[in-house]
């Protein structure tokens, strides 16, 4: 038999008019496909385990969310986010932007299926890894001609000669740019990343 978490209950409670409706929709056609269903609160939100996650339900100030933890093998969306939300519904506003039961159910029973069977979760692509900044020409003769700075700059991480570079770059004026080389360059050579000021 499965189990109610009363965390959810208060979630449900707390949310917006708009939203209870849905949260409680959700919730028991989850429990109604899947009676052995475990309820819990994981990042905040109401999520539902069986055999591992299942799926989880979120609601915000103008719309509700719903997904299934491995969304990409149980429902089929063309590659796309549907209106750039979490889980695979989109913004969900009313029960009636739902699909109905039946098919929600069906969604759940594969769920089920794939946590009873061990199929992992689909792994993302690995990022594109950015190409090296190009150092321009001014910034490589100010750095010339000062030693400790170009030390630093060539110890930094790409990511970080990057920020420098991209920094200089997207000066508007001629004179912007040419301040930012001077800060730069007194920076690298005290062995600061440029965005220092931010770091702990």
């Amino acid at each position: 038999m499965g189990t109610r978490d009363p965390r959810i209950d208060a979630y449900i409670e707390k949310s917006a008019d708009f939203a209870r409706p849905i949260l409680a929709h959700l919730r028991e056609v989850v429990h109604s496909a899947c009676p052995e269903v475990e309820e819990t609160v994981k990042w905040g939100m109401p999520h539902f385990q069986y055999q591992g996650m299942l799926c989880g339900m979120a609601s915000f100030k103008a719309h509700c969310t719903f997904g299934f933890w491995k969304g990409k093998l149980i429902v089929d969306r063309g590659g796309e986010s549907a209106e750039q939300a979490m889980g695979q519904f989109g913004r969900i506003t009313s029960v009636a932007g739902l699909p109905p039961k039946r098919v929600l159910a069906g969604y759940v029973k594969e769920a089920m299926r794939l946590n009873e069977e061990g199929v992992k979760t689909p792994r993302r692509a690995p990022a594109k890894t950015k190409r090296p900044a190009v150092v321009p020409d001014d910034l490589a003769a100010a750095l010339r001609r000062n030693s400790k700075a170009t030390a630093a700059f060539d110890a930094f991480s790409p990511s970080h000669r990057r920020e420098y570079v991209e920094w200089i770059t997207e000066a508007k004026r001629e004179e912007t740019r040419a301040r930012r080389i001077a800060t730069a360059v007194e920076w690298l050579a005290e062995g600061k990343s440029r965005n220092w000021k931010y770091e702990r």
